[in-house]
């Protein structure tokens, strides 16, 4: 694992001296080399000095490394005006050496403070290029949802530190019965996930983000609410029969109001934001089912919600560069203009909603059985997220490409290779993960 972190580490000071692209690669590189790092059972590998990985640590480091390379290639107008475009670099690499760490991290508190630490860079790419004066608001809503839930967990970790005499997350055996520990230990996570109530970060966030803040948002800092509540669901056996149904509740409610919010948005990036929520209330529901399938559903719906939605932002702001308006009332007809667009507006879609061969199919079959073996009640309202989910991914469809194109529109540069490969890199993964699909439910 170090060797992965120096390498991270080195590149901070070389970012002066090379190509812009020459980061990218690195990233793009890296991803391959750690590969072979795969841990093919439950068990932690890799082991250093409070340092170690398993199969649900290894796929979301992968996630990190393949969305950070990503980013940099959806990022080439920075570079091109030279907007500040090393600092960007620098703040990307602090932003990947946080991830890896907080998701290699076997210690409870080196977690917590990697978890927080990951937050300052994606408050500063937001702030610093994102579009209108309203991300300062974004920010600090950003800002203070998160850290108004972080001082009650670290107060809990000091708690645990007290009963067990140890923050290993092998050593935490201890169950803890307290309602109160239970809700400052998750809340943090249920934020961070989001869950319905506290998600009013999000979209706001979303829209103000440039598009890399975008895909960061979207495909891993959303994931590592899920992946906090996957390692510390176990010290709440008890308590969690009683209240994860109350949880799961809210969350699929949630997840179906969020749908009905979907189809009044006419911001095509805040409609994306809002659909996030709307997923991610799904696998919240799989992790309080507390059960194998639901882990393992949980785990799948994290790896293709961080793909099919850091591509649907991406396509939102090829439009975006092209009309300059996120609006769906102009980015109208867009199959008349960018035909070979429309293909992909179709594919990640189509993923996106859970149509075959997609790995977001797998995993909402997964998550549906883990929340119907809990409760047949659920069945209601997973009938209608899976149905309006549909819903609101056919109006996207049918809005942004049908119809009369926008009469305002003077001059129009065609898409670039550049940006068929960011589509591609988002949609094969998506799609050809469900070959090797046995790798997710090998954690448990």
């Amino acid at each position: 694992m170090m060797k992965f972190i120096f390498f991270m580490l080195m590149l901070i000071p070389v970012v002066n001296f090379t190509k812009f692209w020459f980061i990218q690669f690195s990233f793009f590189i890296c991803s391959f080399l750690f590969l072979k790092e795969i841990s093919t059972n439950y068990l932690f590998m890799n082991l250093g000095y409070n340092f170690g990985i398993d199969m649900l640590s290894f796929l979301m480091i992968m996630l990190s490394f393949w969305i950070c390379s990503l980013m940099i290639l959806s990022s080439e107008k920075i570079f091109k005006m030279n907007n500040w475009s090393n600092m960007f670099l620098i703040v990307i690499l602090i932003l990947l050496i946080s991830l890896i760490l907080v998701f290699s991290s076997m210690n409870l508190f080196i977690f917590y403070l990697f978890f927080e630490v990951s937050l300052i860079p994606t408050l500063i790419l937001i702030l610093g290029w994102g579009y209108q004066p309203e991300r300062l608001q974004a920010g600090m809503y950003l800002l203070f949802y998160t850290l108004m839930a972080s001082l009650p967990m670290m107060i809990v970790i000091f708690y645990c530190l007290k009963i067990d005499y140890s923050l290993e997350f092998l050593f935490l055996m201890s169950s803890y019965e307290e309602f109160i520990i239970y809700v400052f230990m998750n809340m943090v996570f249920f934020i961070k996930i989001p869950m319905f109530m506290v998600h009013l970060w999000l979209p706001k966030a979303h829209v103000e983000a440039p598009v890399s803040g975008s895909m960061i948002l979207a495909g891993i800092m959303l994931k590592l609410g899920g992946y906090g509540l996957m390692r510390l669901m176990k010290l709440f056996l008890f308590i969690g029969l009683n209240m994860n149904l109350f949880f799961l509740s809210l969350s699929l409610i949630g997840g179906f109001i969020i749908s009905l919010i979907c189809l009044r948005q006419s911001d095509i990036k805040s409609l994306i934001a809002y659909s996030s929520v709307s997923h991610m209330g799904l696998a919240l529901g799989g992790i309080m089912t507390m059960n194998y399938w639901g882990m393992s559903g949980c785990l799948c719906m994290m790896l293709a919600h961080g793909l099919s939605s850091s591509g649907l932002f991406c396509l939102a702001n090829i439009s975006y560069e092209r009309i300059n308006s996120r609006s769906l009332y102009l980015n109208k007809g867009l199959i008349n203009l960018i035909p070979s667009l429309s293909l992909w507006w179709f594919l990640l879609l189509s993923s996106s909603m859970a149509a075959p061969p997609s790995l977001n199919l797998l995993s909402e079959v997964m998550l549906i059985n883990s929340m119907l073996s809990f409760s047949n009640w659920n069945m209601v309202f997973l009938m209608l997220i899976s149905f309006f989910s549909a819903v609101y991914s056919l109006y996207l469809y049918a809005f942004s490409q049908h119809g009369k194109f926008y009469s305002g529109i003077y001059s129009f540069s065609m898409i670039m290779y550049r940006e068929f490969l960011l589509l591609m890199l988002h949609w094969l993964p998506l799609n050809l993960f469900i070959l090797k699909s046995d790798l997710l439910v090998l954690w448990n």
